[in-house]
């Protein structure tokens, strides 16, 4: 069910107990549990903290914590599967799930005693109504209980009695075969498309505010978390911009609080700014040129893999009237006059290159004078920390990754790497024609040797190489109807194995409302021809495959979707 009052219903319930946190390893929900480590810090609330990267880790998690706990926090996963159905915890077990996974599952919301919902209402739902979806037990016992009856009277009244009785009960089954290919029909359409909430930090940031005990960090936690939907394309321009205001009125609303005399900060206090800042990943801090040729707006606006593009960035760079020493050496050593108005040059001449949009709402920080960064820094440089296929690095806390200044050093470090790498491999795809129109959707296979192919192992990397890769197949192509149409990539997961993992992500399009049927049509081609698959995902778009069966699926999908 959805908790209505998050500080009655949730907090004030845990606050005596001992909570196990259940944490999915996105970046989302990184910031989520930081926050909420420290309300528990603030009310020394017990807890054990549990990451669990897929279903399969879930399952475990719960098994081995399930004697010791009666409260589950999970975030960032449970909310779109039929979580008792898959866990089978005891009577006394309760769950409060905060997922951005939609659709939530209808068994979920219509649990009262065990499942609790740390969920927006204000998000557009859709849940069909309890009447047609479940029916009560009576009624069915109803369908069965009349016929037995009336054995002692006389042959030719049973006979007429039992006339009217069969008739009624041929009526009731038509009446109960027509409402369970309604309610299939109604589970259909609501469970077909895979598509993200609210941000769960932002939920969190939320119940800390209510009980007013947040703080800057906690507030810079949930501006992260927020950005990562962005970063990571999640949810749409709109959802992101009206997110982003509310998250302004709390940002002004502390940084009023410290501009009294009286309480004024020291200087290498944290100080978060609202920013309209460039689309340039990481510009500042690296050059203004490599960001402009990694950053997927820019990059695909010139189509940068083509010499007509090449020639086309000198010309923009010439319209700026930018020298190019300054443009090619890193930003903290370019001249401070070039400085001080370089976005609104950068706009101008952006402008005159029909690219309207190169700035965006978001936020900075800054941490005393020497280290400032953008929130998508931030969220690029902990996504790379989290898949860094560089033994030493992937392990460690992953909650150093978003307040460490040292780390988030070396994580920007590993996301240049990580974007160097993703432009190239678009680069290869386009040029070699490797995206292929399947009919309903366009196909892309990485093969085992292409360069960087390990980074794409992970989720992660590979939707950002996907939304890339479409975005700048779309940009090129002169066929209008592939422009419509949705990407299906595949990558080699464990060459030991012989798997491959297959991301599906839905057309590109400013008005697309990000919505993925990928999900439902994976299972069902992995179902229809007994494909070894796993989806362990809580992202139902992502699987794993076995290389051999990979042909016979993509034809089950074809024929699917067709």
């Amino acid at each position: 069910m959805f908790v209505t009052d998050i500080r009655k219903e949730f907090y004030d319930v845990v606050i005596n107990q001992r909570v196990a946190l259940l944490v999915a390893t996105d970046i989302d929900a990184l910031c989520a549990c930081k926050v909420l480590q420290a309300l528990f810090h603030c009310d020394q609330v017990q807890y054990t903290l549990v990451p669990v990267t897929g279903w399969q880790d879930l399952g475990t998690a719960f098994l081995e914590h399930k004697e010791q706990f009666r409260y589950f926090v999970l975030l960032n996963c449970g909310a779109n599967v039929d979580l008792l159905e898959m866990l089978q915890p005891d009577d006394d077990s309760i769950f409060f799930i905060c997922d951005t996974h939609r659709p939530v599952d209808v068994v979920n919301v219509y649990n009262d005693s065990q499942i609790k919902l740390l969920i927006k209402q204000d998000d557009d739902l859709g849940v069909p109504s309890y009447d047609d979806i479940f029916r009560d037990e009576d009624e069915e016992a109803d369908d069965s209980g009349n016929e037995s009856d009336g054995g002692s009277e006389p042959a030719g009244k049973r006979k007429r009695y039992d006339e009217g009785a069969v008739e009624r009960r041929i009526e009731r089954q038509r009446a109960k075969r027509e409402w369970e290919a309604r309610r299939r029909e109604i589970l259909f359409d609501y469970e077909q498309y895979e598509y993200h909430g609210t941000s769960a930090s932002l939920v969190i940031f939320e119940l800390a505010w209510v009980l007013t005990k947040d703080n800057k960090d906690m507030l810079w936690w949930a501006v992260i978390g927020l950005t990562d939907q962005w970063v990571h394309d999640k949810i749409t321009h709109m959802k992101y911009v009206t997110d982003i205001a509310t998250m302004q009125r709390h940002v002004s609303r502390h940084n009023h609080r410290n501009e009294d005399e009286d309480n004024s900060l020291s200087i290498d206090c944290m100080r978060i700014s609202f920013e309209y800042d460039l689309r340039l990943t990481l510009y500042q801090h690296w050059s203004l040129f490599e960001s402009i040729c990694n950053s997927t707006y820019t990059s695909c606006n010139f189509k940068l893999w083509s010499l007509n593009g090449q020639k086309k960035l000198q010309e923009f760079l010439a319209d700026m009237g930018l020298p190019l020493k300054q443009v090619r050496q890193k930003f903290h050593s370019m001249d401070m006059v070039i400085k001080e108005n370089l976005r609104e040059v950068i706009e101008e001449s952006s402008n005159k290159y029909g690219m309207k949009d190169i700035r965006i709402q978001t936020f900075g920080v800054h941490f005393g004078f020497k280290n400032r960064f953008l929130a998508s820094d931030v969220v690029h440089a902990a996504a790379a920390l989290l898949e860094s296929t560089e033994k030493d690095e992937s392990a460690g806390d992953h909650s150093d990754h978003l307040s460490n200044l040292e780390r988030l050093h070396l994580g920007i470090d590993l996301a240049k790497k990580k974007l160097i790498a993703i432009q190239q491999t678009v680069a290869s795809c386009i040029c070699t024609n490797l995206i292929l129109s399947q009919g309903p959707f366009l196909y892309c296979y990485l093969m085992e040797g292409t360069p960087d192919v390990r980074l794409f192992s992970k989720p992660m990397a590979l939707t950002l190489l996907c939304k890339y890769l479409l975005k700048a197949f779309v940009s090129s192509t002169r066929n209008k109807r592939c422009k419509l149409l949705p990407l299906v990539m595949a990558a080699p997961l464990d060459v030991e194995k012989g798997t491959v993992i297959v991301l599906g992500i839905p057309p590109d399009s400013d008005t697309s409302d990000k919505k993925n049927f990928f999900g439902r049509a994976f299972e069902k081609a992995a179902e229809s021809t007994s494909s070894r698959s796993l989806h362990d995902h809580f992202d139902t778009s992502i699987i794993e495959l076995k290389m051999e069966d990979r042909t016979k699926f993509l034809d089950a999908l074809i024929t699917l979707l067709s």
